[in-house]
């Protein structure tokens, strides 16, 4: 992709972050981000089933390939105070506390921005202000923080700490309906997008849950899906969604008209993962033997995408530990499209 025009949009491939670690200059298995003030992006590392790394790493996301700096990790694997066991997204507040949901544990967790434990909160069950498997978190302007109830098929509303403000869905498959729901995202009018993941759609709700409409669907055409995982929507409507079964994002327009899809582009390392091959040369030595590096280039499970204050839209990827960055014009107008 590198810069591609398309309906009046014009999105350039920036540069990319990260490696795979246990700690420090890199992540691993990272499941979803959150960019805050000063470049300032945290990443959440959940468990595999190989190792248990729960923790977040904050660092910064640079401007350029090779301006990243790690800052610190934040939290440890276990079951205490400040300690992950299914660590699964993260939101921030306007003081930058960080908000971690833990489908293991079926708690909130809270930290600031020092990495300093703040709180818990969270009652596992299927009552009202229960949660069972809580994934996506999202502050609205408000400060209610909102929850995808992935175990009980549908999104809950809470304070800060933890009151119960309200709840909306069901599982199955019709309109308004959830089977394993991941990401969220509210967009600038207080419209709710839900990564609706075993449906395979996105779905847009307004603010008291009614069910305005979908974006995407299951099949192997242009703009459809197979379990996505994560949505952002960027401040003139355009909606992002990170396709995990196809490892691609997905671009489409307000009204639900694909746009593009981005298969990643990250031809050159980062660096971080540079330092590992340099401190490693049998590993440079064995990339050179490799005949086309493309499928490294490439998503692989992208979990998360996330748009920051600058436009430029972040996508974290399991597989490779690294997050790519890409640039989006705002005032671009494409002739062909009349726009």
């Amino acid at each position: 992709m590198l810069t591609r025009t398309v309906y009046g949009r014009t999105y350039t491939y920036s540069h990319c972050i990260g490696r795979g670690t246990n700690g420090g200059e890199g992540f691993r298995y990272p499941l979803d981000l959150a960019l805050a003030a000063d470049d300032v992006v945290y990443v959440v590392n959940g468990p595999s089933e190989f190792m248990a790394s729960s923790r977040i790493t904050k660092c910064t996301l640079g401007s350029e390939l090779g301006d990243e700096e790690f800052i610190m990790d934040i939290g440890a694997p276990g079951e205490g105070d400040g300690e992950f066991a299914g660590i699964t997204s993260i939101a921030l507040d306007k003081d930058e506390n960080l908000y971690v949901s833990d489908e293991v544990l079926n708690r909130i967790t809270i930290f600031d921005k020092e990495g300093n434990f703040v709180d818990k909160w969270g009652v596992h069950g299927s009552g009202a202000g229960e949660i069972d498997r809580p994934w996506g978190l999202a502050f609205d302007v408000d400060e209610n923080l909102w929850v995808v109830d992935s175990g009980n098929n549908r999104v809950q509303t809470f304070t800060k700490d933890g009151k119960s403000l309200g709840k909306w869905g069901g599982g199955g498959s019709g309109e308004g309906q959830f089977n394993m729901a991941w990401g969220i995202t509210l967009d600038g009018n207080g419209d709710v997008y839900i990564a609706d993941w075993r449906n395979s759609r996105v779905q847009k709700f307004s603010p008291d849950g009614t069910y305005l409409m979908s974006f995407g669907a299951p099949g192997s055409g242009e703009g459809t899906l197979r379990r996505p995982s994560g949505v952002a929507v960027d401040d003139e409507g355009d909606v992002y969604v990170a396709d995990w079964g196809e490892d691609v994002v997905q671009a489409y327009g307000p009204n639900g008209e694909h746009l593009t899809t981005f298969q990643g582009d990250a031809q050159q390392l980062p660096k971080w993962g540079l330092a590992s091959i340099v401190a490693n040369p049998d590993m440079g030595r064995a990339r050179k033997r490799v005949k086309s590096l493309e499928r490294e280039w490439r998503f692989d499970e992208p979990a998360a995408v996330k748009i920051d204050d600058k436009g430029r839209i972040v996508i974290c990827e399991v597989q490779r530990s690294r997050l790519q960055v890409y640039v989006k014009e705002k005032d671009y107008v494409d002739p062909q499209f009349n726009l």
